[in-house]
């Protein structure tokens, strides 16, 4: 009987650890991206760092270097043009949402391998992971986890109430600032595995899909890290048995998981509901 995934082969265990790795962050950083409604920014950084990561690839630089440089240029942008242009925190994303990719498009285009580097820039490459690559997923994993835990009392009063906040002593500011840093993170390390165009789909639905039977923000991110973990697995099986891309495969999985999540969710609560009602 054939394996479900032959990790025999090495880079198909890296592309399995890598992933985990870049689940596990997501699972974090999404909770919060969900709680907060903020799905917009983690879109707009993932196409923002295409400039920075298509520079990269025309001059020979390293990716993630570039990725990075680009995704924290549009957040101090979108920073920027809420204090100075005075516009709304929506209005300044959209903008430089547009500006960044086309800029990136821009770029790609004057090179001479435009569909390669287009392809490996827009869906990833997880299956080229190699083991250094694992030790910069595994650091951005730790730094992501650690400043959540550190943060966590700020973005749980600026998420909830931002007056509480204050009294508290903390500036919603901060909390925003942090969180957009932590996005900003998890799009960054997450490019090489499903790439920018699909990096979204890995930060949401493995949290989208953990809300419905969870409580607390804590055993939200552990169920969502599970759900990342199950459909970076499965989507790597289907791309090997099924000859299908390994970062469509793996954002196609993890949306599937959140609509079976609340398909068998909906209906225990229906169930539920006419008792408590009865009982009470």
């Amino acid at each position: 009987m054939p394996s479900l995934l032959p990790l025999d082969h090495d880079f198909l265990l890296r592309a399995l650890i890598g992933g985990g790795l870049v689940a596990v962050l997501c699972a974090v950083v999404g909770t919060w991206v969900v709680i907060r409604g903020m799905a917009f920014l983690g879109e707009a950084l993932a196409h923002g760092m295409l400039p920075g990561v298509a520079l990269a690839t025309v001059i020979g630089a390293p990716v993630l270097l570039g990725a990075a440089v680009s995704a924290v240029a549009m957040s101090l942008g979108i920073g920027a043009l809420q204090r100075r242009g005075r516009l709304t925190y929506d209005t300044s994303i959209g903008l430089l949402f547009v500006g960044m990719l086309a800029l990136g498009v821009i770029v790609i285009s004057h090179s001479g391998s435009f569909a390669t580097d287009a392809t490996a820039i827009l869906f990833g490459d997880i299956l080229a992971i190699a083991p250094g690559d694992l030790v910069v997923l595994a650091v951005a994993a730790g730094v992501g986890i650690a400043a959540a835990a550190v943060g966590h009392r700020a973005l749980v009063a600026a998420a909830f109430d931002p007056r509480v906040a204050r009294v508290l002593g903390v500036h919603p500011g901060v909390a925003d600032a942090l969180l957009v840093g932590l996005v900003t993170l998890a799009v960054v390390a997450s490019y090489q595995a499903v790439g920018s165009l699909l990096v979204v789909g890995l930060l949401l639905a493995p949290a989208v899909a953990a809300r419905p039977w969870t409580s607390r923000i804590p055993s939200t991110m552990l169920l969502a890290a599970v759900f990342g973990i199950a459909a970076v697995t499965a989507g790597l099986s289907m791309s090997w048995h099924a000859g299908t891309a390994a970062g469509a495969s793996i954002a196609a999985c993890a949306i599937a998981l959140a609509g079976l999540s609340w398909a068998v969710r909906a209906p225990l609560v229906a169930r539920r509901t006419p008792r408590a009602t009865a009982a009470a």
